[in-house]
């Protein structure tokens, strides 16, 4: 059963730019964290970013300064601003709800959240 659906993923060449989409509607709640994670063929799964409910974000290093996140709950909608893209950013990105807190720890989205079925990521150098 299908909640989260991200849209928005597409090949580009470095330093080119993605802005993923993760509607949430079908869940009928706001006020939870959310976030953005990534998993490339066999690596593990890992956060990218994060957007608590006061709109206080959390990044993983390596995307700091490059990617952006924020949700416009009228529209039930979460977004990643992806610029500057690299070869390394390739990966199938997902997006997660928390289901019991406001503010988000990775680690525990991992263990239980609300997850999208994904949206492939593809840069090419």
């Amino acid at each position: 059963q299908v909640q989260l659906v991200e849209s928005g993923g597409g090949s580009v060449q470095a330093g080119g730019s993605l802005r993923l989409s993760c509607d949430y509607s079908q869940l009928r709640r706001s006020g939870y964290c959310m976030a953005w994670f990534r998993q490339a063929p066999g690596k593990e799964r890992e956060g990218v970013a994060s957007i608590n409910s006061d709109g206080t974000t959390t990044y993983e290093p390596s995307v700091k300064g490059r990617f952006t996140t924020s949700r416009d709950n009228a529209k039930n909608t979460l977004y990643l601003q992806m610029n500057s893209l690299k070869p390394e950013d390739t990966a199938m990105y997902y997006c997660a709800m928390d289901r019991y807190s406001a503010w988000c720890s990775w680690t525990v989205i991992l263990r239980d959240a609300y997850w999208g079925q994904g949206t492939q990521v593809t840069v090419s150098s």
